[in-house]
Protein backbone atom coordinates (compact mmCIF):
# COMPACT_ATOMS: atom_id res chain seq x y z
CA UNK A 1 0.00 0.00 0.00
CA UNK A 2 1.49 3.33 -1.06
CA UNK A 3 1.14 6.25 1.34
CA UNK A 4 1.85 9.97 1.28
CA UNK A 5 2.37 11.46 4.74
CA UNK A 6 1.51 15.10 5.44
CA UNK A 7 3.24 16.72 8.42
CA UNK A 8 3.89 20.23 9.70
CA UNK A 9 6.20 19.80 12.67
CA UNK A 10 8.93 17.68 14.18
CA UNK A 11 7.78 14.51 12.43
CA UNK A 12 7.84 12.05 15.32
CA UNK A 13 4.76 10.27 13.95
CA UNK A 14 6.41 10.12 10.54
CA UNK A 15 9.59 8.74 12.10
CA UNK A 16 7.61 5.96 13.77
CA UNK A 17 6.23 5.00 10.35
CA UNK A 18 9.67 5.15 8.74
CA UNK A 19 11.20 3.04 11.50
CA UNK A 20 8.49 0.38 11.23
CA UNK A 21 7.92 0.21 7.47
CA UNK A 22 11.37 1.00 6.06
CA UNK A 23 12.38 -1.61 3.44
CA UNK A 24 15.49 -2.37 5.48
CA UNK A 25 13.21 -4.08 8.01
CA UNK A 26 11.05 -5.94 5.49
CA UNK A 27 12.87 -6.16 2.17
CA UNK A 28 11.98 -3.89 -0.77
CA UNK A 29 9.00 -5.97 -1.91
CA UNK A 30 7.67 -7.15 1.46
CA UNK A 31 6.88 -3.99 3.45
CA UNK A 32 3.08 -3.75 3.75
CA UNK A 33 3.26 0.06 3.62
CA UNK A 34 5.48 2.09 1.30
CA UNK A 35 5.88 5.78 2.12
CA UNK A 36 6.20 7.20 -1.38
CA UNK A 37 6.25 10.88 -0.40
CA UNK A 38 6.12 13.35 2.47
CA UNK A 39 4.54 16.77 2.11
CA UNK A 40 4.19 19.86 4.26
CA UNK A 41 2.81 23.37 4.28
CA UNK A 42 6.15 24.73 5.53
CA UNK A 43 9.81 23.87 5.98
CA UNK A 44 10.00 21.60 9.01
CA UNK A 45 11.96 18.82 10.67
CA UNK A 46 9.57 16.20 9.28
CA UNK A 47 10.89 16.91 5.77
CA UNK A 48 14.47 16.38 6.94
CA UNK A 49 13.49 13.05 8.50
CA UNK A 50 11.99 11.97 5.18
CA UNK A 51 15.01 13.10 3.18
CA UNK A 52 17.33 11.22 5.54
CA UNK A 53 15.33 8.07 4.77
CA UNK A 54 15.48 8.69 1.02
CA UNK A 55 11.79 9.60 0.71
CA UNK A 56 10.80 12.32 -1.80
CA UNK A 57 9.41 15.50 -0.23
CA UNK A 58 7.37 18.49 -1.33
CA UNK A 59 6.13 21.75 0.17
CA UNK A 60 2.91 23.58 -0.66
CA UNK A 61 3.44 26.80 1.32
CA UNK A 62 0.53 28.22 3.30
CA UNK A 63 0.80 31.78 4.62
CA UNK A 64 -2.09 32.65 6.97
CA UNK A 65 -3.83 35.83 5.92
CA UNK A 66 -2.43 35.82 2.39
CA UNK A 67 -2.88 32.32 0.94
CA UNK A 68 -6.16 31.59 -0.83
CA UNK A 69 -7.40 28.39 0.80
CA UNK A 70 -9.13 27.00 -2.29
CA UNK A 71 -6.10 27.63 -4.49
CA UNK A 72 -3.83 26.10 -1.86
CA UNK A 73 -5.96 22.95 -1.77
CA UNK A 74 -5.80 22.74 -5.56
CA UNK A 75 -2.01 22.93 -5.42
CA UNK A 76 -1.94 20.25 -2.72
CA UNK A 77 -4.25 18.08 -4.81
CA UNK A 78 -1.86 18.39 -7.76
CA UNK A 79 1.16 17.56 -5.59
CA UNK A 80 -0.54 14.47 -4.16
CA UNK A 81 -1.62 13.38 -7.61
CA UNK A 82 2.00 13.07 -8.72
CA UNK A 83 2.40 10.21 -6.24
CA UNK A 84 -1.02 8.57 -6.83
CA UNK A 85 -1.06 7.15 -3.28
CA UNK A 86 -3.48 4.52 -2.05
CA UNK A 87 -3.78 6.42 1.24
CA UNK A 88 -2.93 9.86 2.60
CA UNK A 89 -1.90 10.14 6.25
CA UNK A 90 -2.22 13.44 8.09
CA UNK A 91 0.38 13.06 10.85
CA UNK A 92 0.62 16.31 12.75
CA UNK A 93 -0.45 18.28 9.67
CA UNK A 94 -1.79 21.65 10.80
CA UNK A 95 -4.10 22.43 7.88
CA UNK A 96 -7.73 21.55 7.26
CA UNK A 97 -8.09 19.75 3.94
CA UNK A 98 -10.71 21.23 1.64
CA UNK A 99 -13.18 19.67 -0.80
CA UNK A 100 -10.65 19.94 -3.62
CA UNK A 101 -8.50 17.29 -1.91
CA UNK A 102 -11.27 15.31 -0.23
CA UNK A 103 -13.00 14.71 -3.57
CA UNK A 104 -10.01 12.73 -4.86
CA UNK A 105 -9.32 10.81 -1.64
CA UNK A 106 -12.72 10.22 -0.06
CA UNK A 107 -12.38 7.45 2.52
CA UNK A 108 -8.62 7.35 1.94
CA UNK A 109 -7.27 10.10 4.22
CA UNK A 110 -6.60 9.28 7.85
CA UNK A 111 -5.68 11.52 10.75
CA UNK A 112 -4.47 11.10 14.32
CA UNK A 113 -5.99 13.11 17.14
CA UNK A 114 -4.78 13.38 20.77
CA UNK A 115 -8.12 12.64 22.44
CA UNK A 116 -10.87 10.04 22.41
CA UNK A 117 -13.16 11.51 19.77
CA UNK A 118 -15.87 12.68 19.64
CA UNK A 119 -14.67 14.27 22.90
CA UNK A 120 -12.36 17.28 22.60
CA UNK A 121 -12.03 17.90 18.86
CA UNK A 122 -9.89 20.73 17.55
CA UNK A 123 -6.37 22.02 18.03
CA UNK A 124 -6.40 22.23 21.85
CA UNK A 125 -7.60 18.72 22.68
CA UNK A 126 -5.04 17.97 25.39
CA UNK A 127 -5.57 21.25 27.24
CA UNK A 128 -9.34 20.91 26.87
CA UNK A 129 -9.27 17.43 28.40
CA UNK A 130 -7.23 18.65 31.36
CA UNK A 131 -9.48 21.67 31.88
CA UNK A 132 -12.57 19.46 31.82
CA UNK A 133 -11.14 17.20 34.49
CA UNK A 134 -11.43 13.87 32.69
CA UNK A 135 -9.64 10.90 34.22
CA UNK A 136 -9.02 9.16 30.89
CA UNK A 137 -8.18 10.58 27.48
CA UNK A 138 -6.28 8.96 24.63
CA UNK A 139 -5.55 8.81 20.92
CA UNK A 140 -7.85 8.35 17.94
CA UNK A 141 -7.11 7.38 14.35
CA UNK A 142 -9.98 8.39 12.09
CA UNK A 143 -10.91 9.06 8.50
CA UNK A 144 -11.00 12.71 7.47
CA UNK A 145 -14.27 14.14 6.22
CA UNK A 146 -15.49 17.69 5.59
CA UNK A 147 -15.73 18.48 9.31
CA UNK A 148 -13.06 19.04 11.95
CA UNK A 149 -12.21 15.73 13.64
CA UNK A 150 -15.66 14.36 12.75
CA UNK A 151 -14.79 11.48 10.41
CA UNK A 152 -15.48 7.79 11.09
CA UNK A 153 -13.26 6.34 13.81
CA UNK A 154 -10.84 3.55 12.88
CA UNK A 155 -9.03 2.91 16.16
CA UNK A 156 -8.69 4.33 19.66
CA UNK A 157 -6.55 3.72 22.70
CA UNK A 158 -6.97 5.15 26.18
CA UNK A 159 -4.38 7.09 28.19
CA UNK A 160 -4.82 7.83 31.92
CA UNK A 161 -4.85 11.41 33.18
CA UNK A 162 -3.09 12.06 36.49
CA UNK A 163 -3.75 14.83 39.01
CA UNK A 164 -0.23 16.18 38.56
CA UNK A 165 -0.35 16.29 34.75
CA UNK A 166 0.52 19.41 32.80
CA UNK A 167 -0.43 19.80 29.15
CA UNK A 168 3.08 19.01 27.90
CA UNK A 169 3.47 15.95 30.14
CA UNK A 170 0.10 14.50 29.19
CA UNK A 171 0.66 15.24 25.52
CA UNK A 172 3.95 13.33 25.53
CA UNK A 173 2.24 10.32 27.10
CA UNK A 174 -0.47 10.47 24.44
CA UNK A 175 2.13 10.79 21.66
CA UNK A 176 3.78 7.54 22.74
CA UNK A 177 0.46 5.72 22.37
CA UNK A 178 -0.40 7.66 19.21
CA UNK A 179 2.74 6.49 17.41
CA UNK A 180 2.06 2.83 18.18
CA UNK A 181 -1.61 3.13 17.28
CA UNK A 182 -0.93 4.76 13.92
CA UNK A 183 1.71 2.19 12.95
CA UNK A 184 -0.49 -0.78 13.76
CA UNK A 185 -3.63 0.75 12.27
CA UNK A 186 -1.81 1.41 8.99
CA UNK A 187 -0.49 -2.14 8.93
CA UNK A 188 -4.00 -3.48 9.53
CA UNK A 189 -5.40 -1.32 6.71
CA UNK A 190 -2.67 -2.52 4.36
CA UNK A 191 -3.47 -6.13 5.16
CA UNK A 192 -7.27 -6.01 5.44
CA UNK A 193 -8.60 -2.73 4.03
CA UNK A 194 -11.42 -0.58 5.44
CA UNK A 195 -15.15 -1.20 5.28
CA UNK A 196 -17.64 1.63 5.85
CA UNK A 197 -21.24 1.38 6.99
CA UNK A 198 -22.52 4.91 7.42
CA UNK A 199 -20.49 6.43 10.24
CA UNK A 200 -19.09 3.08 11.28
CA UNK A 201 -15.63 2.25 9.94
CA UNK A 202 -14.16 -1.19 10.41
CA UNK A 203 -10.89 -2.86 9.54
CA UNK A 204 -11.71 -6.57 9.06
CA UNK A 205 -9.71 -8.72 11.47
CA UNK A 206 -8.32 -5.47 12.84
CA UNK A 207 -5.23 -5.80 15.00
CA UNK A 208 -4.38 -2.39 16.43
CA UNK A 209 -2.42 -3.58 19.42
CA UNK A 210 1.36 -3.91 19.28
CA UNK A 211 2.47 -7.38 18.25
CA UNK A 212 4.11 -9.44 20.95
Amino acid sequence: MSVVVLASGSGTLLQALIDHFHPAHHGPTQAPVRICGVGSDRECLALHRAEAAGIPTFVVPYLPGTTNRSEWNQHLRTALGRFAPDLVVSAGFMRILGPEVLADYAGRIINTHPALLPAFPGAHAVADALDYGVKVTGSTVHLIDAGVDTGPILAQRAVPVYETDRVDVLHERIKTVERELLVHTLQAIAEHGITLDGRKARIPDNVTKPSR
